[in-house]
């Protein structure tokens, strides 16, 4: 089996998602909002951190349908009910990676090892979509600047 963190997680969404917005707020994050996709499941979080004079929107994605496809790969054969459970599993999973991950960086940040917009710079959110999805649909172009002289 590969590495799967989190794959048996039994604690609920619904609190895995309020201990995420609950240690968001603890170091400073504001207006915390969740989106929801179809069927009411909450697919993102999004919040307000202050860096310096300026806000920025930060939206924090959760992806189950990844977590399924990585769960699903590790059964063989699949019994009756199976797939319907490693489904459900996948959004325990998924945002449960998101909680452990948030926690790291915020760890991060109050021991000096790292800045808050450092952390959170490729979820910077425009209102259409995170600086890191910008990036993406330019093909990284631009990220970092040329070496001058071909060095």
């Amino acid at each position: 089996m590969i590495f799967l963190k989190n794959y048996t997680c039994d604690v609920p969404v619904s609190r895995t998602i309020a201990r995420i917005e609950d240690a968001l707020a603890r170091c400073g994050a504001s207006h915390i909002a969740k989106e929801y996709g179809d069927g009411g499941v909450v697919t993102a979080l999004q919040f307000m951190i202050a860096i310096g004079q300026q806000k920025h929107v930060i939206k924090l994605p959760a992806n189950p349908e990844k977590v399924f496809q990585a769960l699903k790969a590790q059964v063989s054969k699949p019994r009756n009910g199976t797939m319907q459970r490693i489904r459900e599993q996948s959004a325990k999973t998924a945002w449960k990676l998101q909680q452990d991950w948030v926690e790291v960086q915020l760890s991060m940040i109050q021991m000096g090892q790292a800045e808050m917009l450092q952390v959170f710079l490729p979820y910077v959110f425009n209102g259409r979509q995170t600086y890191y999805e910008a990036l993406s649909e330019r093909g990284f172009k631009g990220l970092l600047p040329e070496k001058a002289g071909g060095e």
